[in-house]
């Protein structure tokens, strides 16, 4: 079994603990997400377990001959190959080993005698050929193939050289070398940042099937649940261990949060009581001794701070300006390139306040459409219309490239972030400019940076902020979670449902489409599209639908004037939906029995704070009999904690296998 394990790790830039005194063990069968805030230290820790960089302190063991591949979030470019060639470049190992096979072969045909060093390279020999059966290698082209069409490429793309695609690409093809490695230990920092709905359900699948450990950072929610059943969060340089899906840690993480907060606040309380004695009293002499006890008291305390990230920060959209009752009308809406049509006869008819979600796999026309509603793309057919008193926003991918560095600026300066956003917002958001901006990442000095020094991903969150601080009654949005962390998708999607305008938006993280979309439009490249009413998960069910009745009608097995009719093979299709309805019916059944148990544990971890809380009461440690009365009660509450713990991991566990049987 291949494992990596860390002890004791810990790391510092100057004096900031970015990981402090951290345990982590991975080993085959491993299915683990890193969390933590923008900035924590996830990406340093993922290095560190690569092996990239060295640590200050702590231990590192990692099995003889297991193999660690490591993908960051960005920066790397190929160049110099086709895309089949660079990605075949993933087997480079297995071909030194044939390399080595064959020098074998040769030094067999020599050998005289059956001595020792013959047997050793028979040994050698046996033991290439398992390690190459067991990676595949006699099935390169059929392996790259699945990969690479997986993650989106099309079989015209084999041959183009690796430079000629763009950064986003370059990504997927580094992620397509890391997958065709075939690693024992698979680290993966924001997978999914480039890819389509399309490729991150079959990455999730890849996951799934895989035989290795992985440990993996995102943002999506959704492909989280999908994939893993431990998450390790970083938080204040501390990691910690939580086995189960991400949402079984986020509900957990909550009400420990709210414990810290309210713990944070009893603190601050206790301490504004101390100041204000020792302010009152500091110079009367026969207060001397309550003076001095309350300041050791202060300087002993350990601080409870509260991170920015854990601040609870709203953004309320500017009201939208008054319409009409219809925003928007399309009307044989036609778009090519070259001999290529992209958009064929496309009709729509949108009313206020409605939410559509454009979906379609790549190629299909989602951007191009989303340019010619909001008028960035005047070259196509038909005619698009515009209701009474309809004022459109749009946000491209391409936003941050609009963003004027000397915007906002005084004296004609180079603009910082603050200035930017004072420049383009109402008078009456400025005084919360900086709480939004703290939703967006740009936390502390962050808002005095210079436009001319950010990130592509910093000033693509700022042009989308800048967008959203603008009164509009239709927002027309082309991937707005990019670059935003979890937190920061959270707050986005309640502006944007408490928002009443109307919004049309393209997205790839699956939890935000099926929060936020009211209405679902399909496109299929120079096909006729579909209109679909419910959110993104009715959506899916009707295609579901559709798929089945169509291929049931292409292989003459149901009539098509009979939608729920019978087949012949009826029986075997009731039987699966019954193994399915039973399925269901667990996961559900274990679902209440942990929401259960995850709110026994909150109303214990609740109670054992009350009475650490009492117990720091000068009345109760000063009373020898209420102090053990107390303590007895904290073991109690202790016990019952880790009792329940070790129950909805177990729980925990059912539930995975459940939902991956």
């Amino acid at each position: 079994m291949a494992f990596v394990q860390f002890t004791g790790v810990s790391l510092a830039f100057g004096e900031r603990n970015i990981i402090h005194n951290a345990d982590i063990k991975l080993k085959t069968g491993s299915r683990a997400a890193l969390c933590g805030a923008n900035g924590s230290g996830k990406s340093t820790l993922m290095k560190i377990i690569a092996g990239l960089i060295p640590c200050d302190s702590g231990e590192r063991a990692l099995e003889k001959g297991a193999r660690i591949t490591y993908l960051p979030q960005s920066g790397l470019v190929h160049g110099g190959k086709t895309l089949w060639d660079e990605v075949k470049t993933a087997f480079s190992r297995c071909t030194a080993m044939l390399e080595r096979r064959i020098a074998i072969e040769n030094l067999l045909q020599t050998a005289t005698t059956d001595d020792n060093r013959t047997q050793n390279l028979l040994h050698e020999a046996e033991h290439i050929n398992e390690t190459l059966e067991i990676a595949g290698f006699w099935r390169i082209d059929k392996q790259i193939a699945i990969v690479l069409q997986g993650l989106g490429f099309a079989e015209s793309d084999y041959g183009r050289l690796t430079e000629e695609f763009s950064g986003g690409w370059q990504m997927r093809i580094a992620l397509a070398k890391s997958l065709l490695e075939n690693p024992d230990i698979l680290l993966l920092d924001e997978p999914t940042n480039y890819l389509d709905v399309e490729g991150r359900g079959w990455l999730e699948q890849w996951l799934r099937d895989f035989t290795g450990a992985f440990l993996l950072v995102s943002h999506d929610r959704y492909f989280l649940d999908a994939t893993i059943n431990e998450v390790y969060e970083l938080f204040q340089g501390r990691l910690k261990r939580w086995p189960g899906t991400y949402t079984g840690y986020e509900t957990r993480r909550a009400a420990e949060i709210e414990n810290l907060i309210a713990a944070h606040k009893r603190q601050q309380d206790e301490i504004a009581r101390a100041e204000d004695l020792i302010r009152r009293f500091r110079y009367k002499p026969s207060k001397a001794a309550m003076v001095q006890e309350r300041i050791k008291m202060l300087e002993k305390m350990t601080r409870i701070e509260i991170p920015e990230n854990l601040k609870k920060i709203a953004i309320k959209l500017p009201p939208p300006p008054h319409s009409g009752r219809i925003t928007l009308k399309l009307e044989g809406i036609r778009k090519t390139y070259g001999e290529k049509k992209v958009l064929s006869g496309l009709d729509l008819c949108l009313e206020a306040g409605e939410r559509l979600l454009v979906v379609g796999a790549n190629g299909a026309g989602k951007s191009t459409l989303l340019r010619i509603i909001a008028g960035a793309d005047n070259v196509y057919e038909g005619a698009v219309t515009y209701g009474a008193g309809v004022v459109c926003a749009y946000f491209s991918q391409e936003a941050a490239e609009t963003l004027n560095p000397n915007g906002g600026a005084i004296n004609g300066g180079a603009a910082t972030v603050l200035e930017l956003l004072e420049d383009a917002a109402p008078t009456a958001l400025i005084p919360r400019l900086r709480d939004m901006l703290g939703a967006f990442l740009f936390r502390g000095d962050d808002v005095f940076k210079k436009i001319s020094v950010l990130s592509g991903g910093e000033k693509s969150r700022l042009a989308l902020l800048r967008l959203l601080l603008r009164p509009a009654n239709l927002l027309v949005l082309d991937e707005p979670t990019n670059h935003l962390d979890l937190y920061a998708k959270d707050i986005l999607l309640e502006a944007l449902l408490a928002y009443t305008g109307t919004v049309i938006f393209v997205s790839h993280d699956r939890a935000f489409m099926e929060a936020l979309s009211s209405k679902t439009l399909a496109l299929s490249a120079g096909q006729p599209h579909r209109i679909y009413y419910g959110n993104y998960a009715s959506y899916l069910d009707a295609i579901y639908f559709l798929t089945g009745l169509e291929e049931s009608q292409a292989a003459g097995k149901m009539d098509p004037k009979v939608s729920g009719g019978t087949t012949k093979n009826g029986a075997s299709k009731n039987d699966a939906r019954e193994a399915e309805k039973k399925r269901s019916a667990a996961i559900r059944r274990v679902e209440r029995a942990e929401a259960a148990i995850i709110e026994r544990i909150n109303a214990l971890e609740a109670e054992k704070s009350a009475l650490e809380a009492r117990l720091s009461e000068r009345d109760v440690y000063t009373n020898g009999e209420k102090s053990r009365e107390l303590q007895s009660q904290l073991e109690q509450s202790t016990a019952a904690i880790a009792e329940c713990t070790s129950n909805w991991e177990k729980l925990a566990e059912e539930l995975d296998a459940l939902k991956n049987c």
